[in-house]
């Protein structure tokens, strides 16, 4: 277990070695799952500013459930979620040409149409993020999705690209350049890890 300040990462951030391999999963975790993804109470707000900005870009099933139920729902298990069609694929992603499925938010994000990317949840995706009812500590743990995950699993290996190198910009993201820099340091000096590059 790692502590930097008052996040618990699992040791296998550090010590597997992931690379979504889109060609073989086609963007799976985005239709698996048993709901949306989880959304924090700031990306809410996200999701109204952007909304108008991505319907264009959004499948008719898509545009359907937001007009029928609304920007996101409330899950018992996961707190806020973004809503699905037909319990299935998520309601902001849609299927390019090679069959992958890509997210309205990320490819808004990326044309510079609005300034946020999509939700956290799934930008830091192979890692799950939870908080400890007893002590109040953010645990980050490594869950890649079995079968699914395999050839990014393999992928990884072949690159040798650790998970916390994979998700370098997710991980700033949320915790910070200085979290970041604690954590390759850490994976220098107690797991042997070689420095990033750059």
């Amino acid at each position: 277990m790692i502590v930097i300040d008052n996040v618990l990462l699992s040791d296998e951030i550090i010590e597997a070695e992931f690379v979504c391999n889109l060609s073989k999963c086609k963007g799976g975790c985005c239709e698996d799952g048993d709901a949306g993804a989880p959304l924090t109470d700031k990306e809410l707000d996200e999701v109204k500013k952007s909304y108008e900005k991505v319907k264009h870009s959004m499948t008719k099933e898509g545009v359907k459930e937001i007009e029928k139920n609304g920007l996101y729902r409330y899950d018992r298990e996961f707190g806020w979620v973004t809503p699905t069609v037909d319990n299935k694929i998520c309601a902001y992603g849609f299927k390019d040409e090679k069959g992958v499925i890509k997210c309205v938010f990320e490819e808004a994000y990326n044309r510079g149409d609005i300034k946020w990317k999509k939700p956290i949840s799934c930008h830091l995706y192979p890692i799950k993020t939870t908080k400890s009812k007893y002590t109040g500590h953010t645990m980050l743990n490594y869950e890649p999705r079995k079968d699914m995950c395999a050839p990014a699993c393999k992928l990884g290996k072949e690159l040798k690209v650790p998970v916390y190198v994979f998700l370098k910009e997710a991980l700033i993201r949320e915790h910070g350049k200085a979290f970041y820099d604690a954590l390759c340091q850490i994976a220098k000096d107690y797991y042997k890890v070689k420095p990033a590059k750059k």
